[in-house]
């Protein structure tokens, strides 16, 4: 069975969990716990614990339970009681961590009883806040305070160093694909990779790398942004090229789009199409191939392609010949050797040669 590793936190995540778990493949959820609004935040502060909300949000996504558990999950009290404001979805989590004192535990416990098939593990056990570093130099402490700030993000780090969950090094190296799912961009994604050591796993990792485009812009986050924008911050925080991006290429429906303006002062994230994507390409030629007349052709029927099937225009295709097929290999590098002993391959990068015991270069 496949295994897909999502990044994230909060409804975007949730929506992507929804579908995923319609289909035969394993899934992890890693969640960042820096969230420090409403419920969470109150939480958060009385319990000196690592935030939940996002947490979940994402349990009850993945949640396997009749209609009348999912609506007291999500039950929030109202100003008539003490609890107001509190889901019980929170509050469940809340007490299993007082409990155990650990949220790791806490939210396996949590999926056991909600038949969750899947793994929820939060980024870390500790109690952190994310620090913004605006361009007009401002230093903003917490994720709502980030959020209303609405000044350009320039930066974002931690109050302190912390331990990351070491099971998600281990699901990042299982994995097959890795998502980075919509949703908030500097506040649920970028939580995940201001953290060197997770960035390093994600890029020794052989899974394909995806990015999910939001839809709308977030107001105080990414206002203006493209979706290069978007994917242009995620790969330099993340130190390597996404392999997929999912965005929409369709018109939104202008009543969906009215709504998003005046409610939420959110705009459509446009899918900028100006010379905005490259494409490599690795390939095995036969010796006697025309590499400039093959790499014309390469290049042309891709660009060709490409703008059919998604109307998109291609700003580059780069060739890499990986391998050359040698007509007579074996003959040909016996002529030009004189040697006590060789490793040949019929396709070989590298020859390895025995000069004798000489230990020169």
């Amino acid at each position: 069975m496949k295994k897909i590793v999502l990044f994230g936190g909060g409804t975007g995540l949730s929506q992507i969990l929804k579908g995923l778990k319609l289909f035969p493949v394993e899934v992890s959820a890693i969640i960042s716990v820096s969230d420090n609004g409403g419920s969470t935040g109150m939480l958060k502060e009385e319990l000196d614990m690592p935030a939940i909300g996002d947490i979940a949000k994402v349990v009850i996504s993945m949640a396997d339970v009749n209609k009348d558990i999912m609506n007291m999950l999500s039950y929030r009290f109202d100003d008539r009681t003490s609890l107001e404001n509190h889901p019980i979805k929170n509050l469940l989590l809340a007490a299993l961590y007082d409990i155990k004192g650990n949220l790791t535990e806490s939210t396996e416990i949590l999926c056991k009883f909600l038949n969750i098939k899947g793994k929820i593990l939060p980024l870390t056990e500790e109690k952190v806040e994310l620090v913004g570093h605006l361009k007009d130099k401002r230093i903003v402490i917490g994720e709502e305070n980030i959020t209303n700030c609405y000044s350009v993000i320039e930066d974002l780090s931690y109050n302190k160093k912390f331990e990351v969950n070491k099971k998600v090094f281990k699901e990042v190296k299982e994995a097959d694909l890795i998502i980075f799912s919509p949703g908030s961009l500097w506040t649920s994604i970028m939580p995940h990779l201001i953290v060197p050591e997770v960035c390093e796993e994600i890029r020794k990792s052989k899974a394909k790398k995806m990015y999910i485009s939001n839809l709308f812009t977030q107001t105080g986050e990414t206002d203006n942004f493209k979706v290069s924008d978007h994917v242009n911050l995620i790969e330099k925080y993340l130190g390597c090229k996404l392999d997929v991006v999912l965005s929409n290429n369709k018109k939104i429906d202008e009543k969906l789009v009215k709504k998003y303006q005046t409610e939420e002062q959110k705009d459509p994230i446009i899918l900028d199409k100006e010379n905005n994507l490259s494409v490599l390409i690795t390939i095995t030629i036969d010796q006697d191939a025309n590499i400039k007349d093959l790499s014309n052709l390469l290049q042309t029927t891709i660009k060709d392609a490409i703008k059919q099937t998604a109307d998109l225009d291609v700003k580059e295709v780069n060739v890499k010949v990986k391998n050359i097929n040698m007509k007579h290999p074996y003959k040909m590098l016996a002529e030009k050797s004189e040697v006590t002993e060789t490793v040949l391959e019929p396709v070989a990068e590298e020859v390895v040669e025995n000069n004798g015991g000489s230990q020169d270069e």
